[in-house]
């Protein structure tokens, strides 16, 4: 991503700028990194932190997984964060901010109690693929269990000494594959019986971020199905 003039202006001329930090978002750390006013979450200490896993599940010391949104928990926590940034920017909302924060939190616990309770009848752990480990954040609050993934990266095709490993380990004769985009039909038939389930991590295709987790949760587990 190259930025414009206008861009960097618009970074100098803003009070606070928000954003995740350099291990999510590498292209706007050249700009945000020695910005006065940038704020990156990632530099918080009040999330819910997991490191990143190699293709066999196991965690990579050292290592940071960003996708902390999918958490519910700091989903919540990021609220309130941004509930005290705008606060200091913007002192006359304070409480607006902190209400609305309070709402979120609120709306977010109603959503998870709402998929458990529908999900009650599977109480052992799920087992899962994923096209590249994104999901990591929302297996907690679902009873999710990752068991391998294709590649460390969903623009990476996936090693043929991989997909051997994932169809000899495969806890389940049909798997579920949790993937951003849709697998190429080649990819899928080395590994049958297979469903996929198109979930983006950012979750760019949902409105509303309490409903949208809803349901990426239930449409993972309706592919576990």
């Amino acid at each position: 991503m190259q930025y414009q003039p206008g861009d960097i202006k618009a970074i100098q001329d803003s009070k606070f700028v928000v954003w995740f930090g350099e291990p999510l978002e590498n292209n706007l750390a050249a700009s945000l990194n020695t910005a006065p006013n940038a704020i990156a979450l990632f530099e918080f200490d009040a999330f819910n932190r997991h490191p990143l896993r190699d293709v066999q599940g196991k965690p990579i010391a050292g290592t940071l997984d960003p996708h902390i949104w999918l958490d519910p928990e700091n989903a919540k926590a990021m609220t309130r964060a941004l509930a005290v940034i705008h606060s200091h920017a913007n002192p006359q909302y304070k409480a607006l901010y902190h209400a609305n924060a309070q709402k979120f939190a609120q709306r977010m616990d109603r959503g998870v109690a709402s998929f458990v309770k529908q999900a009650k009848g599977k109480q052992q752990t799920q087992p899962y693929w994923a096209y590249h480990d994104a999901y990591q954040y929302i297996e907690s609050s679902t009873n999710l269990k990752l068991v391998g993934s294709l590649s460390t990266d969903h623009h990476l095709a996936p090693r043929a000494s991989q997909i051997r490993w994932l169809n000899e380990k495969r806890p389940a004769k049909q798997m579920c594959l949790v993937s951003p985009s849709q697998p190429a039909k080649g990819l899928l038939a080395k590994l049958q019986s297979v469903k996929t389930t198109v979930q983006p991590e950012d979750m760019s295709n949902s409105k509303d971020f309490v409903s949208g987790w809803q349901t990426m949760a239930q449409q993972i587990y309706q592919c576990i199905s």
